[in-house]
């Protein structure tokens, strides 16, 4: 071990403060999260800070997310034990499943680590979740990208960064898609959770290939099925997107009847313009319900990975004009849940 961690701090509610009755970004040389480590658990690990922003993760653009990219990349793996990064936990879904595409190939540990309180909070989990980041690259043999976050009343869990889904709402709390995480840091130590949907230790430790899709294209609009959706409110006749991705019901159905809520209508309309649809979330062994029938046939599915997941590759696929059905079907790092 280097004993040696890199630390990337973008901002996001674990690089705030209170502020009366308001949350806002801390302007640091030094940062706090580090003192309040140092002060729990020693000096024993030497960290080396970065700060290439300073940003409210929900204002997150393109161009920051790039910036972000640049410097994981400008780290010299050999150095370190593994790489941390603070974000904001409004966005962060977005950002480790995106980076869990990029980084499928980095030979340390990257791991993201947010609060949903801000540091000076008696509730914030920060200091828990940096710590669990640090315990888990210090006790592992592979590189990838997850994350460690802690829930309220759970242990500390650490996510493959492919299987992370949005946070609940209000609650803002973290799982893996199907409840699945990979593992968890107790009294200090990683256990890894021996579930037969999780890739196995030695999975990870097998060299991976780079991502060949890079690039971001953000000409896509996202759709999420609901009860008297009506389709034909999406129309598209100033600003034409690249594609549309849906956000199905869980039993991987959408509205096939009637008029403005037909989906298949829809479906129709969208390939007038020569605009491709993006249906997902869909699990390849489950039984198909009558409505369904027939869709997998009439626009793009994305099987047995999240929604999340799903909107990253159609987002590099289209910024590296590589075919989104074929980003689809890529297992970069464990998404794929069959």
């Amino acid at each position: 071990m280097k004993n040696r961690i890199c630390v990337i701090f973008t901002g996001g509610t674990i690089g705030s403060r209170i502020c009366g009755d308001t949350v806002d970004l801390r302007n640091e040389e030094k940062s706090y999260l580090i003192e309040l480590y140092r002060a729990e658990y020693g000096n024993g690990i030497q960290f080396d800070e970065l700060r290439p922003l300073n940003i409210l993760s929900e204002n997150v653009q393109p161009a920051d997310l790039e910036v972000m990219v640049n410097c994981v990349r400008g780290v010299n793996s050999d150095d370190y034990d593994g790489i941390i990064v603070t974000h904001g936990t409004d966005t962060l879904c977005f950002t480790a499943n995106l980076f869990s595409q990029l980084f499928c190939d980095f030979k340390i540990p990257v791991v993201f680590v947010s609060a949903l309180y801000p540091l000076d909070d008696e509730r914030s989990k920060g200091l828990e979740n940096f710590a669990g980041a640090v315990n888990f690259m210090r006790s592992v043999d592979f590189g990838g990208v997850f994350v460690s976050f802690r829930n309220h009343g759970e242990n500390l869990k650490i996510h493959l960064a492919s299987r992370l889904i949005a946070a609940t709402q209000i609650s803002g709390e973290y799982e893996s898609i199907l409840k699945i995480h990979f593992g968890e840091v107790v009294d200090g130590k990683f256990i890894y959770n021996n579930d037969p949907l999780n890739p196995s230790l030695e999975a990870l430790r097998q060299p991976r290939k780079p991502n060949a899709a890079n690039k971001l294209c953000t000409d896509m609009v996202t759709i999420q099925a609901h009860s008297l959706l009506n389709f034909d409110f999406y129309r598209f006749t100033e600003v034409k997107p690249k594609a549309v991705i849906v956000q199905l019901y869980h039993s991987g159905t959408v509205c096939t009847e009637g008029k403005e809520a037909n989906f298949k209508n829809f479906l129709a309309y969208c390939k007038k313009l020569g605009i491709e649809v993006v249906i997902s979330t869909i699990d390849s062994r489950a039984r198909t319900y009558g409505s369904a029938v027939g869709l997998a046939d009439m626009c793009t599915p994305a099987y047995d990975i999240s929604f999340e997941m799903a909107t990253v590759k159609v987002l590099l696929a289209l910024g590296s004009g590589v075919s989104i059905d074929a980003e689809l079907a890529k297992n970069n790092f464990f998404e794929k849940l069959r």
